[in-house]
């Protein structure tokens, strides 16, 4: 597997997935980004927690988690200083063709491990573009991270070439859900909101962090409806993703925020976690 550190099938080293599997046939499975620091899988915990409620949602068994974090605890020894595991899970198999998932299983595991060079960031942040690529209302997927992400590709192959570090995804009534690759937040008179993600988009793990660690250090946190409106108006603006932790947000569209005090105070802290 050409860039890959290593890969992994049901435990066994590999990168070829049979054509009758269900995750490549349909989009049937889930993933997960994970963030290897120092050989140890950051916000393991979390990670594999989320993974488990979207399997419970879409119905695959999954019985071996087990092994599963016995290859996560293998692929993390094998990696450099700063590394991805990327974590897929499918319904496996099935005897049949067709939507329906009878017959299928047992859910297939695949682990791959990526370098990934050190990022930095000027304290100014990122810029953000936004996207005509909208995302579409589903709240029985909304949240999980589910493999079917074509509309994050067209998104993503909208910014081609465009200098913006990740693009602003927005539903169809044009309420904010996310970047293409990550979450995002606002700051307004020292409150953090960040969009509700019932109908679509993907409830990231840094998020959650983003939510828990504010309430353990007092600042209120809300998830509600947000427009670009609310955007123009807000104080900061910062995105979250497993990889990048909390980095500010210079500029979206026409809008640029020169202010990043609360931003710097929760990458800061998030960074320290000992997880």
């Amino acid at each position: 597997m050409s860039g890959a550190l290593g890969s992994w099938i049901d435990g066994v080293p590999g990168n070829l997935v049979p054509v009758d599997d269900r995750g490549f046939n349909y989009g049937d499975g889930l993933f997960e980004t994970i963030l290897i620091r120092g050989r140890r899988a950051r916000f393991l915990e979390a990670h594999l927690e989320r993974l488990q409620k979207g399997l419970a949602r879409l119905a695959i068994s999954f019985e071996a988690l087990p092994a599963l974090r016995a290859e996560i605890a293998h692929a993390a020894s094998l990696a450099p200083p700063l590394a991805i595991l990327k974590l897929i899970v499918t319904r496996g198999s099935a005897a049949r063709r067709g939507y329906a998932p009878r017959d299928a299983g047992p859910a297939r595991r695949v682990v791959t491990l990526w370098p990934a060079p050190p990022l930095s960031f000027a304290p100014e942040g990122v810029e953000l573009r936004i996207a005509t690529t909208r995302l579409g209302a589903n709240p029985a997927l909304a949240g999980i991270k589910h493999l079917s992400r074509l509309e994050n590709v067209l998104a993503a192959a909208e910014a081609l070439g465009d200098p913006a570090f990740d693009t602003l995804l927005l539903d169809a009534a044009g309420q904010v859900v996310s970047g293409g690759m990550s979450n995002v937040c606002i700051v307004e008179s020292g409150a953090v909101s960040t969009p509700l993600l019932d109908t679509c988009g993907v409830a990231g793990v840094l998020r959650a962090i983003v939510i828990r660690e504010c309430a353990a250090l007092k600042i209120p946190c809300a998830q509600r409806r947000i427009t670009l409106t609310d955007f123009a108006a807000a104080d900061e603006v910062f995105i979250t993703n497993a990889r990048i932790g909390v980095v500010p947000v210079r500029r979206v569209g026409e809008h640029s925020f020169s202010m990043h005090t609360l931003t710097h105070q929760l990458a800061q802290h998030i960074e320290a976690l000992d997880a």
